[in-house]
């Protein structure tokens, strides 16, 4: 988080928060990231992981996406526009890129008239991790 989001005070919980998902690659969930944080011994409580989460959506440095069941899920991802194909067992996230979806997009909503379009894509399956538990 820099010091520029609006709202926001770099304080130890914060950090905390931060740096557990500097070094998580699937999306997770805000209790499991704070049940992870005080399994580190950290005393973060779970009104500070959720508001630090809404402060890093909002400054565009953490991806969310919500599963079919409606269970928001948070991720601090590496490149801009991009889309994840997710697995629905365990988490396990791939970013992929997705022209063909861009160009659908934009053709979609100029045939129809919208501006200042906006769109979200993720792709939900089963990792061949989980499918041989299966």
């Amino acid at each position: 988080m820099t010091q520029s989001t609006p709202g926001a005070r770099n304080t130890r919980q914060r950090g905390e928060v931060l740096a557990l998902m500097a070094e998580t690659d699937d999306f997770r969930t805000a209790q499991q990231l704070h049940m992870a944080l005080r399994e580190r011994g950290a005393s973060v409580g779970l009104t500070t992981v959720y508001r630090t989460l809404q402060l890093l959506v909002d400054a565009d440095e953490v991806d969310t996406m919500r599963l079919p069941s409606g269970e928001q899920l948070y991720r601090r991802c590496g490149q801009s526009h991009h889309h994840h194909l997710v697995c629905r067992g365990c988490g396990t996230t791939v970013e992929v890129e997705g022209p063909t979806v861009e160009r659908w997009t934009d053709r979609i909503a100029a045939e129809h008239g919208f501006t200042d379009v906006s769109h979200t894509l993720e792709i939900f399956g089963t990792c061949p991790r989980c499918a041989a538990r299966g």
